[in-house]
């Protein structure tokens, strides 16, 4: 099947379109946040082809912001590389959890799903679909969910780095984004395991407010993500434990 008509069918799946929509509630606050940081990276003293590259090929807008004022305040190279390193080290656990869905598609698919992901795709995700199988349908959803956060993302971003000269600091947007992104992480609040990493998060991250260079950032990042992984293996024990007492597994 030629690579249009495969576009064009995969567009309009259900599964797919369902991404979208459920993406699609969340994608203002995105949006808002990749303004901001496209602005921030080029008021940090980064050129524009330079941020224009970091927004298009590493699309981690938390390790970005991690890193911008370790830049701007002149770190050394080893603690902007291993403060990014530390931020996105949950992505080592998001891919372990997605692996079970797309084991079956090549390698290099598989390196382009993890691209795509980010927090907020894997969360609706995995809500949707919490047991992996080979369905086609959930390997739609998730196409839709992250191509959604993706464009989100990358448009806002770009159009920052392109105006951040002519965006005045009185216009307040890392306020505006803050609040967007708060308004994202307060609907996911439903959910036990993140509810309970946002605390420690925002708990450390206050905590530890006296350390230079913002690394209380890290700090309550690197916390949160020992937090939610052994909250997530006790879980599973525990669904194991109660499934072999109901006698549904050997």
């Amino acid at each position: 099947m030629p690579s249009f008509a495969r576009v064009q069918s995969m567009l309009t799946q259900p599964a797919f379109r369902e991404g979208v929509r459920d993406m699609r509630a969340v994608s203002l606050g995105i949006a808002a946040w990749g303004l901001v940081t496209g602005v921030a990276m080029v008021k940090s003293g980064l050129s524009v082809q330079l941020a224009l590259a970091i927004s298009l090929f590493v699309f981690a807008g938390s390790a970005q912001l991690a890193a911008l004022p370790l830049i701007a305040a002149g770190a050394p190279l080893w603690l902007i590389l291993g403060t990014a390193f530390c931020v996105n080290l949950r992505f080592v656990v998001f891919s372990a959890q997605m692996r079970p869905y797309f084991e079956q598609v090549p390698r290099w698919r598989r390196l382009a799903y993890g691209y795509l992901i980010g927090d907020l795709n894997q969360v609706l995700m995995i809500r949707r679909h919490p047991h992996p199988t080979h369905d086609p349908q959930q390997t739609q959803y998730f196409l839709g969910v992250s191509l959604t956060n993706w464009v989100a993302w990358q448009i806002p971003s770009l159009l920052g780095i392109a105006m951040a000269q002519h965006i005045p600091g009185s216009w307040g947007l890392a306020f505006a984004g803050t609040l967007a992104l708060l308004g994202i992480v307060l609907s996911l609040l439903a959910d036990r395991t993140i509810a309970g990493v946002i605390i420690v998060a925002s708990a450390l991250s206050a905590l530890l407010f006296w350390l230079p260079l913002r690394l209380n950032l890290v700090a309550a990042i690197v916390g949160a993500l020992i937090v939610g992984m052994a909250w997530e293996a006790w879980s599973s024990r525990q669904l194991t434990a109660s499934a072999v007492l109901d006698g549904t597994k050997p």
